[in-house]
């Protein structure tokens, strides 16, 4: 690996500061469930730092830790960081482009399904014959159009903090013939924490993609999707792991020296390993056991199933409720 980054550095002329081994060690062996609430800042990318150390119960996110920034457009809550907010604005002109800064979730959407159908398919009793979707951080719609075609679902409401991100989703979801006029989607600009109670259990699926990394209090954050599925649904998530190999994958090389992400989509600190999500679930006597599914990019080729690499990168992750 130390090769490998000499001979990045010489065929781009930078100067690149490894983690250390202690840094590494150090995040490999916490005992945190979650990594505490994090304020970002905007410094320059650095080297992984040390993550802060914590009790084994995760602290509520500290009062010095107000966002310097006011928040765009949209209802604000403890998950939402307006400079998170900010950075997708500037990306909601080319989300609906295949080729451009939102490519990789595109290349994921179809292995989204994937792991949906086998979580539904896991269980003894058969999930119900139309499903309830609920899709929290839906961007620019990529999952939330893609479930509402199918004849499975009765409803997909998708929810965004971001009213600009969710105008370029009604848009785009108004040009397709078989959702006009269906009621099957309902995009809504609002947070977890703002929709009604009269929903909460409501729903068979609940999905996050990619977005629990970029809250500031994860754990909160899960809890509150958690009370929106009714006993036998499934929370269904992605995110990334916390390590030296997906610090070198997405902030080092995706968007510091290729580009393929926008640079600052990504904050190493706020990744949550696999491990740390199943202690945080294991806590919670409502869930059963946990369905993982490791994945990997590939340049040239796209997303795919590696079995073990949610140690290391990006990874799905699904917990279902327990039945009544």
């Amino acid at each position: 690996m130390k090769t490998s980054i000499a001979r990045v550095a010489r065929h781009t002329g930078r100067r690149i500061t490894q983690p250390s081994a202690t840094t590494i060690r150090h995040q490999t062996t916490s005992s945190s469930p979650l990594p505490p609430p994090h304020q970002t800042t905007t410094s320059p990318l650095p080297p992984p730092p040390a993550q802060p150390s914590s009790s084994s119960t995760l602290p509520p996110p500290p009062s010095a830790a107000q966002p310097s920034l006011p928040l765009p457009s949209g209802p604000s809550s403890p998950s939402v960081n307006p400079s998170e907010i900010s950075h997708f604005n500037a990306l909601a002109s080319t989300w609906w482009d295949p080729h451009g800064s939102s490519r990789a979730l595109h290349l994921m959407n179809p292995h989204r399904h994937d792991f949906i159908r086998s979580c539904l398919s896991s269980t003894s009793t058969p999930p119900p014959s139309t499903l309830r979707y609920l899709d929290v951080g839906c961007g620019g719609g990529i999952f939330a159009e893609s479930a509402a075609r199918l004849p499975t679902a009765s409803s997909v409401t998708a929810i965004d903090p971001s009213s600009t991100i969710l105008s370029i989703a009604k848009a785009h979801a108004a040009r397709d013939p078989s959702l006009i006029g269906t009621g099957k989607l309902e995009y809504r600009n609002a947070t977890i924490e703002s929709l009604d109670k009269s929903e909460e259990g409501k729903f068979d699926v609940v999905t996050c993609f990619e977005v629990v990394e970029h809250v500031d209090d994860p754990a909160a954050f899960l809890d509150h999707c958690g009370r929106f599925v009714k006993p036998g649904g499934w929370l269904v998530l992605s995110t990334i792991a916390r390590t030296w190999m997906s610090w070198f994958t997405t902030n080092l090389v995706a968007e510091d020296i290729l580009g393929i992400v926008p640079k600052g989509t990504h904050d190493w600190r706020k990744y949550i390993n696999e491990e740390e999500m199943r202690k945080h679930f294991s806590k919670r006597r409502e869930w059963d056991s946990p369905r993982v599914m490791g994945v990997v990019y590939v340049p040239g080729v796209g997303w795919k199933e590696v079995p073990g690499s949610e140690k290391v990168g990006n990874y799905f992750f699904a917990v279902r409720k327990k039945p009544e």
